[in-house]
């Protein structure tokens, strides 16, 4: 019996043991089920919604310890205020936020002040969205609203925290009031979503912009910021979705103060628009100085070219017609090497059978002679050929045929290529060489729909990056052959001018950017492929 009592106290003694390891294992940091739920605001001092506002400090309580993230983005205020409020605590967690306004407010007035994603409960950071607090100076909260779209009037995404500017139209609003003043009402885009809504406004008539505020101080500077604006003006209320179109205009036209960067070559920059502007020197040059003057591709300079000179100094008048501006100024010489003739081909290795090959040159080229150049073939086979300078692009164009699977051996020899200076390359030598047409994918591109003439119809990379591109005057189908397989983006442009490139807006004379559509999906071509796609445009 004794020895009974003793198994079963052992045995109870094992279980109660098992059952406080278990509790134990379970009470281990699991922490129970992940907190998704947002900090929630119990209450506000003075109270949300109020009226007949007359208080510098706000107090707003939650039911966890929050803390602020990227305030400084997600905090609109509308209408703006000159003075950004001190918020407290920035550093670390606490249950309430505590804003203290240092501006003088407007009588009568609706405000809002909305903290977009920026309030986050301090353990998993789940955010309290886009709360909002608001109050009124007079007796009345305004209750209208007005919501939309911002999207880029050229990339396929959006930009991030775009403000939507609203100014009422008054005695003393103008054209000019965006670059100077800021606006009635301010709201914001998110970080992934470009869509906005103004809350609180009151009945009136308006205009909308959208500016990509790079300044942050709630007004359209030209040169940093991107707009978006609607020619027609809103009468609130209305129940309208709105869609702006978002660019970057072509600043105004500015000349920078011109410098040597070589004994042969001084530079010119310059913002906005060069097709006007001309370079003449006051100083009289010697006889034996010679000059051009050619743009730098992919940069807002021209350079300008002379033969050296002895002469100290050189004063220029810098002029556009367009802008009926007139600058002078002095360029002083310094101790600078030449800018000596260098060239680049276009490929080395693998070249499609659409592409072209073509020598690049860094100082101006004046001549080709193509009795100085041979292509062969593998088998050692001379291959026909055309040269052709092209004076704008500053380069020189060989045309041959390209065969499957071929490789070619190209030789310039000296004094093939000359430049403004009557300077010679030296022996260049490039191979080439071709794949199979197999290992290509082909396409076939109907574009129907909503179409106005001319287009320009590009493929592009995951980046928007051009590959290929065609224009197109009349209905037909895009024949795209040989490309390299891989993923595809469908841009087209509708070219209203006929310059046959994309074309940004104006504010101040009412242009809008032309318009863009992209092919909702990305194409996949395959090698040894022939597509079919059709790209239906009903926007």
């Amino acid at each position: 019996m004794q020895l009974a009592k003793r198994i079963l106290s052992i045995v109870f003694l094992g279980l109660s043991l098992t059952a406080f390891w278990q509790c134990a294992r379970r009470g281990n940091p699991t922490g129970g089920p992940k907190d998704i739920d947002p900090p929630v605001l119990l209450r506000a001092e003075p109270e949300n919604l109020s009226i007949n506002f007359d208080s510098q400090k706000i107090r707003l309580y939650f039911d966890e310890y929050i803390k602020l993230q990227d305030v400084q983005n997600q905090l609109i205020v509308s209408p703006p205020l000159k003075n950004i409020p001190e918020i407290k605590p920035l550093g670390g967690a606490s249950k309430f936020i505590e804003i203290t306004l240092k501006d003088t407010l407007r009588e009568n007035t609706t405000y809002t002040i909305n903290f977009g994603q920026s309030i986050v409960d301090n353990n998993e950071g789940n955010p309290n969205s886009f709360l909002t607090y608001v109050f009124s100076t007079g007796e009345v909260i305004d209750s209208l609203s007005l919501s939309g779209v911002v999207k880029d009037a050229f990339d396929r995404n959006p930009d991030e925290f775009v403000s939507v500017m609203l100014y009422e139209i008054d005695s003393i609003y103008n054209d000019s009031t965006i670059y100077k003043y800021p606006p009635n009402y301010l709201a914001n885009t998110g970080d992934s979503l470009p869509f906005f809504q103004l809350r609180n406004l009151k009945a009136g008539t308006y205009k909308i912009f959208g500016v990509k505020d790079e300044g942050r101080n709630n007004v359209f500077d030209q040169r940093g910021d991107k707009i978006a604006f609607l020619n027609d003006t809103i009468t609130l209320p209305t129940d309208t979705l709105l869609l702006l179109n978002l660019f970057k205009e072509v600043p105004d036209y500015a000349a920078s103060v011109p410098s040597y960067v070589a004994k042969n070559r001084i530079i010119f920059g310059y913002s906005g628009n060069s097709d006007s502007m001309r370079i003449r020197p006051l100083t009289p040059l010697p006889d034996s100085v010679r000059t051009i003057i050619k743009k730098e591709k992919d940069k807002d300079t021209l350079n300008y070219w002379l033969t050296p000179t002895d002469i100290d100094s050189i004063v220029f008048t810098v002029s556009n017609e367009l802008y009926k501006v007139l600058d002078t100024f002095t360029v002083k010489t310094r101790k600078l090497p030449l800018d000596s003739l260098k060239l680049s081909p276009s490929h080395g290795g693998k070249i499609n059978f659409e592409e072209q090959f073509h020598i690049n040159a860094n100082t101006p080229l004046a001549l080709v002679d193509s009795t100085k150049i041979a292509i062969m073939d593998r088998d050692s086979l001379s291959i026909p050929f055309k040269t052709r300078l092209d004076t704008l692009e500053n380069r020189v164009d060989v045309d041959f045929e390209l065969l499957e699977e071929q490789q070619y051996a190209l030789t310039f020899l000296p004094g093939a290529i000359a430049d403004f200076f009557g300077m010679e390359n030296d022996t260049l030598q490039v191979r080439l060489a071709t794949e199979k047409r197999t290992d290509f994918g082909n396409m076939v591109l109907t574009v129907s729909g909503n179409i106005r003439y001319p287009i320009v119809v590009q493929l592009t990379d995951d980046r928007g990056e051009i590959k290929r591109e065609q224009i197109g005057t009349e209905p037909k189908p895009f024949q795209f052959n040989t490309l390299e397989p891989g993923k595809y983006g469908i841009r087209v442009i509708f070219d209203d001018n006929g310059n046959g490139k994309w074309d940004t807006g104006n504010y101040l004379k009412r242009i809008q950017p032309e318009r863009i559509s992209y092919y909702p999906d990305i194409i996949d071509v395959r090698a040894n492929w022939e597509m079919e796609q059709t790209f239906l445009i009903t926007n």
